[in-house]
């Protein structure tokens, strides 16, 4: 029997700590058993219908699922979306849009139960993923994350942003990253941090089985998958919560 997701025992966890403690971020490759990671792959690439997510400033956002994407009316309602986004971006403002399956919406909305992005979400909610994240961060309160499945295509994008719901009990995001290894640094798609003059105090590559852990709030951004990339840059995503 085939195991879906199995942290790599080998990973340096008081190195990753010192790491995160200095900058707030830190990028853990081969966080998963080879293996696991190419199941998680399948899953990804083969099984997941890829709806879109879009965004025109904070308030609004907008989640199409793929059924509504593949009709006529609702493709346009995703290029007015994206278009009002894309003007939003060229103005300064915070804009963004990438296909998108918000996999805890799908588990709580009964999409589809028992499915392998279900069991998905549960591991990185299990005690080990949990504990790891503590263990990297420092911090103890950690006791859930929520998740969604994301691919950066060509022409897809992420705003700098800050990520500010403290209130919500967001303390750190997570990237779990399944990038082609050959992914190049011309086809875009980076998580790339600023400081407060916009300028790139560093950036971390579409990785495949690495994972980004940074501290929220912080200025950030995916950068511009340009046209002749390939598909694509995918990953689950999601925020680690106290409460």
């Amino acid at each position: 029997m085939k195991t879906l997701f199995e942290l790599n025992p080998a990973l340096d966890r008081a190195a990753l700590a010192a790491r995160f403690a200095e900058t707030g971020r830190v990028q853990v490759r081969d966080v998963l058993t080879p293996e696991t990671a190419r199941e998680v792959l399948t899953v990804l690439t083969k099984g997941t219908p890829w709806g879109m997510a879009t965004g025109a400033g904070d308030e609004n956002r907008q989640s199409f699922r793929m059924e509504e994407v593949q009709t006529p009316q609702g493709q346009q309602r995703v290029n007015a979306a994206a278009m009002e986004a894309q003007q939003n971006t060229a103005r300064g403002e915070y804009g963004f849009r990438f296909a998108h399956y918000p996999i805890l919406t799908a588990i709580q909305e009964s999409w589809d139960p028992g499915s392998a992005h279900e069991i998905l979400l549960e591991h990185i909610n299990a005690p080990d993923f949990i504990q790891l994240a503590r263990d990297i961060t420092g911090i103890d309160g950690l006791i859930k994350a929520d998740g969604q499945a994301t691919l950066f295509a060509p022409n897809h994008y992420l705003g700098r942003h800050i990520d500010s719901h403290v209130a919500e009990g967001w303390e750190v995001a997570y990237v779990l990253n399944f990038a082609p290894p050959d992914w190049h640094p011309d086809w875009g798609g980076y998580l790339m941090f600023l400081d407060d003059e916009g300028d790139v105090i560093e950036g971390f590559r579409p990785r495949f089985n690495a994972l980004n852990l940074f501290k929220v709030p912080q200025s950030h951004l995916v950068s511009y998958v340009p046209p002749f990339a390939p598909i694509g840059r995918i990953a689950v995503t999601g925020w680690l919560r106290t409460q």
